[in-house]
């Protein structure tokens, strides 16, 4: 298993490490230690292999992840793992703005609180947070979804389009274009399922409500330009 202390190796080796790794390799398995809160740890890895990153980091920490299962056992800055294509990222602390922002795949799992913007413009991004979110969270978010056990805050959704909301927690306000929808079987079974892969064993998914587009804002309409 390759281990990687930051504290003497530079950041640079570390990722070209991760780009580098060639086909039927058997370091599959890389151990970071002393992050202490550096920039772009594990970004733009392209590979099924395991990342623990054992403290806390800081900005865009597993930045377009494609195949990879990177763990922070810490908090994370802005940024985590953003534009990620697939593979999982799992923080365990907290995470600091727009955790998720621009996810085409995979699934972040947050087990503590998001700050604001979590999910802005998320494209097919499966994102599950433990704890609450901030404002402004799933702005523009386009596709996926964003799984909230805690308490979302103002302007959730905000101009959204296809992205589903799930809260369990209260939602100080809704943004433009953002309204409750009915949770449905098929809502419950896909809940049920990121549920089940972000490790969350005692929530039910009929605890929910689901927040969605009321499609009022797709094209320009002089009637609703207040809403813009």
């Amino acid at each position: 298993m390759p281990s990687f202390d930051l504290a003497i190796t530079p950041l640079r080796e570390l990722n070209q490490s991760l780009h580098d790794i060639p086909a039927g390799s058997n370091d599959l398995h890389f151990d970071v230690l002393n992050p202490r809160g550096s920039h772009a740890v594990a970004v733009g890895i392209d590979a099924p292999v395991s990342v623990d990153v054992r403290g806390n980091v800081g900005y865009y920490c597993g930045g377009m992840n494609a195949q990879a299962t990177i763990t922070i056992h810490g908090s994370a800055g802005p940024g985590v793992a953003e534009n990620m294509m697939s593979g999982v990222v799992t923080i365990k602390g907290d995470a600091s703005q727009y955790a998720g922002a621009t996810g085409r795949g995979g699934l972040l799992v947050i087990e503590g609180n998001a700050s604001s913007r979590c999910g802005i413009s998320m494209k097919g991004i499966d994102i599950v947070v433990h704890g609450n979110i901030g404002h402004m969270s799933a702005f523009m978010a386009q596709s996926g979804n964003l799984v909230v056990l805690g308490d979302a805050g103002d302007a959730l959704g905000d101009s959204l389009y296809e992205a589903r909301l799930f809260v369990r927690g209260t939602v100080k306000s809704l943004g433009a274009d953002c309204i409750e929808k009915d949770l449905r079987p098929e809502h419950i079974e896909i809940l049920q399922a990121l549920l089940d892969k972000a490790g969350v064993t005692d929530v039910k998914p009929e605890e929910f409500k689901r927040y969605g587009s009321a499609r009022k804002l797709y094209n320009f309409n002089i009637d609703n330009a207040d809403a813009y």
